[in-house]
């Protein structure tokens, strides 16, 4: 294994929390927010959105590691899985912003989000 600086891994690690700010925030529009969350008709919203997190990783791939562009079809299955879980648990509790279990399973799902960022940065460095 060939190692890797530091700062390299912390600066991967950057780009991919700001590829997640990006996706999960300044790119996700109403229908994608509100959609991905219903009962019905949310496989196009969720994949609209999950789509962008893997537009994205693939960009960063083609500038680390064009060979690992397949990537970004594991963070298209993982993102889209990780939000279809927290749109189904909110919606079977019914958590609601005013009580604290609604922010844990928010946090738990940026959380597994924040983790997949990292599983992809170990993987681009190291594939």
């Amino acid at each position: 294994m060939i190692p890797v600086p530091v700062w390299t891994v912390t600066a991967l690690a950057a780009v991919m929390a700001t590829k997640h700010y990006l996706a999960d925030f300044l790119f996700q529009t109403n229908w994608m927010a509100r959609g991905k969350e219903g009962e019905r008709n949310w496989v196009w919203p969720l994949s609209a959105h999950a789509g962008s997190h893997a537009a994205l990783t693939l960009a960063v791939a083609l500038v680390v590691a064009p060979r690992l562009w397949w990537l970004c079809l594991v963070d298209f299955a993982i993102h889209f899985t990780v939000d279809r879980g927290k749109a189904i648990i909110g919606r079977r509790t019914g958590f609601v912003p005013a009580q604290p279990q609604f922010w844990w399973l928010m946090g738990f799902d940026q959380l597994l989000h924040g983790l997949t960022d990292l599983g992809l940065v170990t993987a681009f460095l190291s594939l």
